[in-house]
């Protein structure tokens, strides 16, 4: 949703405390409460901009990638991302229970009548990880792919409620649907209030009496999903995607698990990348490198010509620019370098030692008269200056 900086949303600095955060959070929160501001959208924009800035500086995962790539290294990266405004307040509430907790809005609707809503909505899904291997080209553009990922999914035959019928759904005994059973101890000290998750429904305030006869009550089944996964430009090894709730599916209607995808680099055929710079090895002939060359090399974008000027040295690097990778999160596109290499045979007929051995004689082949006219040359120079 939001393309300001997360910090400036908040009023904090980017090294804030954990603490810290959390109380610039509850801060805003309480503000712009939507039981404080009815009927003013501004409002729940903010209170909406403020959760999402929370959601990843909280995350110390999110907050990295946002800390080195900034809005883009979290595209697909879970949390509420771009669809923000479309989040319920409901879900804002369950996801900070830890922020709205107790009674910080005074009774006027906060968190702690709104968690009883969870009940009933079984367990979240496992996360998951798998790699995936870029090509260089898919690095330096950007691209979307799409995976079959292998996972728990939800159940077809009770839609992941796991019962047979809505009808076969009962309110927990044990905990009367509340989901949790608290145990109360008096001591001398005082009196000492435990709280669990209830041990018959697992948290969820309701049993089965008939299960799911696919899925026998989990909710879930084995299966397969394809995913799209959008690659921003200028990826590395090591940089990773998180989709939120591609993962696992919840048990009995619980929140998915979040898809972690770790990039990897496939190795190229012709280039060695360096950031977002590139480099290729041109082998070239004597003769070409003595005379000179115009010549074709392979780009990220298909063959482009280059011109080898006479008596360009071996080791020798030329740049083409803007023939590398766009980089993540920046306008700026790196370079091409094409590193000259000269050929030197190891195998020669006897017609061929002859022209070499001519060529040797001459001046302009011996190292020796090339070092001595550089040092006549400084030479003259010095005793300009003396």
């Amino acid at each position: 949703m939001s393309k300001r900086d997360y910090y400036e949303i908040l009023g904090v600095s980017k090294g804030v405390e954990e603490a810290e955060l959390k109380r610039a959070y509850r801060k805003m929160a309480m503000k712009y409460h939507p039981d404080r501001n009815a009927n003013d959208p501004e409002a729940e924009k903010k209170f909406k901009e403020a959760a999402e800035a929370f959601e990843v500086l909280k995350d110390p995962n999110k907050r990295a990638r946002y800390d080195q790539f900034g809005h883009d290294g979290l595209r697909g990266a879970g949390g509420f991302g771009a669809d923000f405004q479309d989040v319920s307040f409901d879900d804002i509430f369950s996801r900070f229970s830890d922020i709205f907790g107790g009674d910080i809005f005074g009774g006027m609707g906060g968190a702690q009548g709104r968690s009883r809503r969870r009940n009933g909505t079984g367990h979240p899904g496992e996360d998951m990880k798998m790699k995936l291997h870029l090509t260089l080209e898919e690095i330096a553009f950007g691209t979307e792919r799409e995976i079959k990922v292998k996972k728990q999914v939800a159940c077809t035959e009770c839609t992941g409620t796991g019962a047979e019928t809505e009808d076969d759904f009962m309110t927990c005994g044990t905990c009367n649907g509340v989901g949790e059973v608290r145990q109360v101890t008096r001591t001398m000290f005082g009196q000492f209030v435990n709280v669990q998750p209830c041990p018959t429904c697992h948290g969820e305030g309701r049993t089965i009496r008939n299960k799911c006869h696919k899925c026998h009550g989990n909710g879930r089944v084995k299966g397969e999903e394809t995913v799209k996964i959008q690659i921003p430009s200028g990826v590395s090894k090591g940089n990773y995607i998180s989709l939120r709730e591609q993962g696992h599916a919840g048990i009995r209607g619980g929140e998915p698990g979040t898809l972690i995808v770790l990039i990897e680099e496939k190795e190229h055929e012709h280039f060695r990348r360096e950031g977002d710079d590139i480099f290729y090895e041109l082998n070239i002939s004597v003769p070409d490198a003595v005379l000179g060359i115009t010549t074709e090399v392979p780009t990220l974008k298909g063959k482009a010509r280059i011109k080898i000027d006479p008596g360009t040295q071996p080791g020798k690097l030329l740049r083409m620019r803007e023939k590398g990778i766009k980089g993540l999160n920046t306008h700026k596109t790196g370079d091409q370098y094409v590193r000259v290499n000269v050929f030197i045979p190891t195998k020669l007929t006897e017609e061929e030692k002859k022209h070499i051995s001519v060529l040797n004689e001459s001046k302009n082949f011996n190292p020796a008269h090339s070092k001595e006219v550089k040092e006549n040359l400084f030479e003259r120079v010095k005793s300009v200056f003396s």
